[in-house]
């Protein structure tokens, strides 16, 4: 049963950067539907996308996978037909969680946990990589770096599906959009007292680009073909195909 997120509850003197540690994945999946608008039917559209797009004889990456969504849901989409899938993640404590929610579900593909930074990780022979609400975690100067490599290791007519979340360009519509965005998460019982502290948290660890600098740095590396599918105020989910 998923536990309630109750991080940022009550007051706190000395608020440390978020971290994805063991209190956190604890309360992970109640944290995500309250505060990533959609984030359901992103992880669902992008299932379906990966099972069409998957070429047999490739890797699907999950580049920041966390705790399994993502996979729990590609393998429903998939079915019996088998997939080699790689899954990356910095924290121990997601991996162990995605671990466990393996063992329960008997399946002919073959997922692979990794424990390690995605700017280290290898890639290659790709035709679907997904990078979920996790370039917003890589420092800025590293970004463009790691799009080369997904573009490189993605065979012709691969994909890339990117999730964000971002800020607007125009200072107005920012404005607006941040207090949609706190508005939503009000809507889902977080107290402004949990919003205050949870943004004060991810201050200097969450650093959201606007679309335009993401549409730059996927055209620089070589993407020509990338639309955003979804978009709800400051998120948005794209898919980008490697021709």
């Amino acid at each position: 049963m998923t536990k309630e997120d109750y991080i940022y509850a009550q007051p706190q003197n000395n608020i440390p950067p978020f971290d994805f540690n063991a209190a956190v994945v604890d309360v992970f999946d109640d944290m995500l539907t309250r505060s990533v608008p959609l984030y359901h039917e992103s992880i669902r559209r992008q299932a379906q996308l990966a099972a069409e797009f998957y070429q047999p004889g490739t890797t699907i990456y999950d580049l920041g996978c966390s705790n399994g969504n993502f996979a729990m849901r590609l393998l429903k989409e998939m079915g019996t037909a088998p997939f080699i899938m790689q899954a990356v993640d910095n924290s121990q404590p997601m991996l162990e969680q995605y671990r466990t929610r393996l063992a329960t579900c008997p399946t002919t593909a073959q997922i692979t946990l990794h424990n390690s930074s995605i700017e280290d990780f290898p890639l290659q022979n790709a035709s679907v990589v997904v990078v979920n609400l996790t370039l917003q975690f890589i420092a800025v100067q590293q970004r463009r770096q790691v799009l080369q490599r997904v573009y490189d290791a993605l065979v012709p007519g691969g994909v890339l599906l990117l999730s964000e979340k971002i800020v607007a360009a125009d200072e107005q519509i920012d404005q607006i959009q941040q207090r949609w965005y706190y508005r939503f998460k009000g809507e889902n019982g977080y107290s402004r007292l949990e919003i205050s502290q949870k943004r004060e948290a991810l201050e200097n660890v969450l650093i959201p680009d606007t679309v335009e600098q993401h549409q730059q740095r996927l055209h620089e590396v070589g993407f020509r073909h990338c639309d955003i599918w979804l978009k709800w105020f400051n998120f948005m989910s794209m898919l980008c195909i490697r021709p």
